[in-house]
């Protein structure tokens, strides 16, 4: 299994790709799908770091209100 920091790469040399795409002015729905493809890799970049950290998230909200607060509300965010 890829870490968080592996998946992130790959999520930049994605985002590398579609900003040469761009700069070529290939098709437009050809990069959408690049750039849907980045976004669902960032994503699962996202969770693999949650994953890995959970416990760590998890230690600073014992009793700390806010804290708990914070890390939920960051979870929930778009």
């Amino acid at each position: 299994m890829k870490t968080p920091e592996q998946l992130l790469n790959n999520v930049i040399g994605q985002l590398g790709g579609v900003g040469k795409m761009i700069a070529d002015d290939q098709d437009a729905f050809a990069v959408l799908t690049q750039m849907k493809a980045a976004r669902s890799a960032l994503n699962n970049a996202m969770n693999s770091y949650i994953q890995e950290h959970f416990w760590e998230f998890m230690r600073e909200c014992d009793d700390k209100e806010d804290a708990c607060k914070r890390f939920l509300a960051e979870l929930l965010s778009n």
